[in-house]
């Protein structure tokens, strides 16, 4: 039986360890629309996962545990870069394979919505391979049969990625560096990003428990209008 958006569900979180999932993993135990969070992560948890509200659970993402946790929201923040990776094929396998089989996965066990950190840009059609593989990822999520699916789009993100153990990613740092002084200047849709904002905007779009298929554009995520 479907739930209304502001009924207290259990959630899944994975790719808690990055930037955006960082953000959602600090800010879900405290939404009202969770009560437990499962959280699937290679490593183990921090201090900041000391929650009771919280499940830490390591596992290997290529080997999805059997019998897998039954939630009913899905939060997936997996992603990578190229150079990180190594390779196209290993890129496309975190930013694609491995978040649609999580989803595919969390469907099975009875979840019903979803919202999945994806990349503003993102289009099957595109020449660019990254935003092609994004795209291929929205398209591949939105048939597995949902009632609620949120693609979040956000532009470059602001945070400390070295606080997170994580490589810093030179276009985002310059960008940070060089448009912060000017950056009411920059057009909101392509304007750097807080991952908190991004977060927060993700939990409020999946607890609205619109139907279909939503995207969430990077400009429409930025909690200050006027920044």
């Amino acid at each position: 039986m479907q739930t209304t958006g502001v009924t207290s569900r259990t959630a899944l979180l994975a790719g808690a360890t990055g930037l955006i999932g960082g953000a959602l993993l600090r800010r879900m135990p405290s939404a009202g629309a969770c009560r437990r969070v499962t959280v699937l992560a290679r490593g183990p948890a921090p201090k900041a996962a000391a929650d009771p509200k919280l499940d830490w659970r390591q596992v290997d993402l290529d080997r999805l545990p059997q019998p897998f946790p039954a939630v009913e929201d899905v939060y997936i923040a997996l992603g990578t870069t190229i150079k990180v990776a190594g390779s196209q094929d290993a890129f496309r396998h975190v930013d694609h394979d491995l978040v649609v089989d999580i989803a595919r996965a969390a469907f099975a066990a009875g979840a019903s919505r979803l919202a999945v950190v994806s990349a503003l840009g993102a289009d099957s059609t595109s020449r660019v391979f990254y935003n092609r593989v994004k795209g291929d990822m929205q398209a591949a999520i939105a048939s597995i049969g949902y009632a609620s699916v949120v693609f979040a789009q956000p532009s470059l993100l602001m945070g400390d990625r070295q606080a997170l153990g994580q490589p810093v990613r030179t276009a985002e740092a310059l960008a940070a560096g060089l448009l912060r002084p000017i950056l009411r200047l920059v057009p909101r849709s392509v304007r750097p990003i807080d991952a908190d904002d991004v977060a927060k905007a993700m939990i409020d779009a999946l607890r609205d428990a619109r139907p279909g298929v939503r995207i969430l554009p990077s400009a429409q995520m930025h909690r200050d209008p006027s920044r």
